[in-house]
């Protein structure tokens, strides 16, 4: 006759009664069995101590072993949820051993384990199997791009020449234009103080300005403005019909100047056999020995306004002066200052 034993369980809440009918199974049930709520911690401790060694597995993959690391880690997760489920089963298979009264004949002390807390052992560990199935290992999140080789980071960024010469250059072109506005705004205005003085001239002596084109003949052309406006003739009719005025004025100072030789050749660099040519037949500048050719010629007092003085060019013989019934008198506003290409006449006409 088999015999049965009355085995005393201990739990947290209560003390529970089973009754063993096969004795050699009694060690499954020992105190040296690790407990339900044991297990489960420490199945929690593997998923995450593995859950570490994926992620840092997948940390140190490079673009080649990437595959073969994820194929890893996807069959340590599968290994190790095998394990769990395998020692959870194992777990809830130590009730087999466990075996009820037949027809009815279950003590008392099995009864009461039965319905303690309303629910049988072997539901208990059922049912906390069922939720460890239900578990899943989180997949961790995709690596982030893998960052450049240390050799590619510390590989030095080759210079470029080229665009470093442009830089210097930009740079040396701008100091310049900043040192030329600084050296503009420190220079006299010069152009400004010739104009003011001018017009303060031009006020004094009722006179106004008769623009000439700044072309070369500027000073012949101003003389012809002045002779005509004067009421003096530029030459015979016949020398002066269909040519520009200042052509009329340069012939007339080269033929004084061809018919009074020691008067001009001395001051001249050239001999005045070549220097006559130029200025009757090009746009050679006028100046002084022109100017004192021309008063001779026409027998007329030349005043040039300019910066700072007022200049009078007389012609040979005193004729007396305009006050007196003599002589004519032609004003001329002469710019050092005041024009881009240099040395330029005006014609000064009155104001009235």
């Amino acid at each position: 006759m088999a015999s049965t034993y009355l085995l005393l369980l201990y739990s947290r809440k209560s003390i529970k009664y089973l009754t063993i009918k096969n004795p050699e199974s009694i060690f499954l049930l020992s105190p040296k069995m690790e407990s339900l709520e044991t297990m489960q911690a420490r199945h929690r401790k593997e998923q995450r101590d593995l859950q570490a060694r994926i992620t840092n597995k997948k940390k140190n993959a490079t673009k080649k072993t990437r595959k073969g690391v994820n194929d890893e880690c996807a069959e340590l997760e599968r290994q190790l949820k095998e394990k769990q489920e395998q020692e959870i089963n194992t777990l809830n298979g130590s009730g087999d051993n466990v075996e009820n009264v037949p027809n009815g004949q279950e003590d008392e002390g099995e009864s009461q384990n039965r319905q303690i807390n309303g629910t049988t052992p072997v539901d208990a560990t059922n049912g906390i199997s069922r939720q460890l199935k239900d578990t899943t290992l989180s997949q961790p999140p995709e690596p982030e791009p893998e960052p450049a080789t240390q050799q590619q980071q510390q590989q030095p960024k080759k210079r470029n020449r080229q665009k470093e010469r442009m830089a210097r250059r930009a740079a040396e072109q701008e100091a310049a234009a900043v040192a030329a506005e600084q050296e503009a705004a420190n220079m006299t205005d010069h152009r400004k103080i010739e104009k003011t003085y001018l017009l303060k001239e031009f006020k004094a002596n009722n006179l106004v300005e008769k623009e000439i084109q700044p072309d070369g003949h500027c000073l012949f052309s101003a003389i012809a403005d002045q002779l005509e406006t004067r009421g003096v003739s530029l030459g015979p009719e016949m020398e002066t019909k269909g040519k520009p005025s200042y052509r009329v004025v340069r012939k007339a100072a080269t033929d004084y100047m061809e018919a009074h030789p020691d008067d001009f050749a001395p001051f001249l660099e050239e001999p005045l056999g070549s220097y006559v040519p130029k200025i009757r037949d090009t746009a050679e500048w006028g100046g002084q020995l022109e100017l004192s050719a021309l008063a001779n010629a026409y027998g007329v007092e030349i005043k040039v306004l300019q910066d700072g003085r007022t200049e009078t060019i007389e012609p040979n013989g005193g004729l007396g002066s305009e006050q007196d019934g003599g002589r004519k008198r032609i004003w001329l506003a002469y710019y050092r200052h005041g024009y881009g290409l240099g040395e330029h006449y005006n014609s000064l006409r009155q104001a009235n």
